[in-house]
């Protein structure tokens, strides 16, 4: 990115850790990007693995608000978005059974298919959430960093159904250890 001009507000990039964001605003030596996934970062101007996806040149002064519209213009267009996730493949045609101790009880087969689904659906519902709160004009920057600890821990939880995607790039990340 050493190439690369100053970003302004509304510029589109992708960063490897933390996926796809836009810049919110603009700091002495670093851009704030509110990252889909992982809420408003810091990330250094002279950072040379940002990928600048749509350049927006910077103006002398943007106002609250502008930013306010672009970012929510943002965030509904991603939004509720399901994407398309692949089962691993050595999972396909495969069944859930979940079987009971207790003899007497039926156990219950699902096809793995139906089971990943909701997985998957419950992780692009965890991200809306963490776009709604990141979006939220009601709560603090405290608060809602707060609510995105708790939403990385979720993330963490089911960490143990990554097993199940094709790729580790759709898999489930929470807390990392520094």
């Amino acid at each position: 990115m050493s190439d690369t001009p100053l970003l302004g507000i509304g510029s589109r990039v992708k960063h490897p850790a933390f996926g796809a964001g836009v810049v919110i605003r603009l700091r002495a030596v670093a851009y704030e990007i509110c990252f889909m996934q992982y809420g408003i970062k810091e990330v250094g101007k002279n950072y040379q693995n940002l990928e600048v996806i749509e350049h927006i040149p910077p103006r002398e002064s943007v106002s609250f608000s502008e930013a306010e519209k672009s970012l929510i213009r943002i965030l509904r267009t991603w939004s509720d978005i399901t994407e398309e996730i692949p089962l691993g493949d050595r999972w396909q045609d495969g069944k859930l059974i979940i079987q009971s101790a207790d003899a007497a009880i039926k156990s219950k087969e699902i096809p793995i298919e139906t089971f990943f689904h909701k997985i998957v659906m419950v992780r692009d519902r965890l991200r809306v959430m963490e776009q709604r709160i990141n979006a939220s004009k009601n709560l603090s920057d405290e608060e809602k960093v707060n609510l995105q600890q708790y939403i990385t821990r979720i993330y963490g939880s089911l960490t143990t159904f990554n097993v199940l995607f094709k790729y580790k790039e759709d898999s489930f990340v929470g807390e990392k250890s520094n």
